[in-house]
């Protein structure tokens, strides 16, 4: 019981520490509720002739994500049966996933310049990290009897791969890329906002203009999208379980 009530007062002191080195935003609350009011209002009447330009940044972004979670699920999987068998590529992969999507498209987009594709190796970068250590979960957890089988059969290490191992994890690896893509679809509309492309960069500039129609309009779409991918790859995961 005294060590309840101590990690309680540890978790009170932690949030008075974090609330006081905060730098709170000059805006008052009313001015933050009123523009919350008209996006709100922007998304009840929307822009609707911006809809086909939206469709299109739209679309940037869904191109971003597909391309950066194939990308990341084929090379996490070498990155898997490593991880599986070593503490180093297990830490290796830890580190990859430290870094944000958004810290990961800043890195690229001074190397790369602008664009979708700094955008796309930022997610496959991300998602390698995450998908290595995922499947690393998953090799770890096979069975062991047909991999024995094969090794008592004197067969050779690439035949194991093949017929023991990849038939055991392969549903499992791509229930977790559809898994993935979902989150970096999310992820894609917000890097447009660093510059690395899709919908998230003339949602920032509609922002700024106070142009709420044209930010309803958007937010739409991406909820829209959102959903729909969401559904799908729910359903595709459970084709697969």
């Amino acid at each position: 019981m005294k060590e309840r009530s101590l990690w309680l007062l540890v978790l009170g002191l932690l949030l008075v520490w974090s609330f006081l080195g905060i730098s709170w935003p000059g805006r008052s609350l009313a001015q933050g509720l009123s523009m919350a009011g008209k996006m709100v209002e922007g998304i009840l009447h929307p822009d609707w002739s911006f809809a086909a330009e939206t469709l299109l940044y739209l679309l940037e972004s869904l191109e971003m994500a597909f391309v950066g979670t194939a990308l990341a699920a084929l090379l996490a999987i070498p990155f898997g049966f490593w991880a599986a068998h070593h503490p180093v590529a297990k830490g290796f992969l830890a580190a990859v996933r430290t870094f944000p999507e958004l810290i990961l498209a800043i890195i690229f987009l001074v190397g790369l310049g602008p664009g979708p594709f700094a955008g796309v190796m930022a997610l496959a970068v991300h998602s390698t990290g995450m998908l290595g250590k995922l499947y690393g979960e998953a090799v770890e957890h096979v069975s062991p009897g047909p991999r024995e089988a094969l090794l008592a059969a004197g067969a050779p290490s690439a035949s194991i791969l093949w017929l023991a191992l990849l038939p055991q994890v392969l549903p499992a690896f791509l229930s977790l890329a559809i898994y993935r893509f979902e989150i970096n679809v999310r992820a894609a509309t917000v890097l447009g906002v660093v510059g690395a492309g899709g919908i998230g960069t003339p949602l920032l500039f509609a922002l700024q203009a106070y142009h709420w129609p044209r930010v309803g309009m958007m937010l739409l779409a991406i909820v829209g999208a959102v959903l729909a991918v969401d559904f799908v790859s729910a359903w595709a995961r459970q084709k697969l379980a």
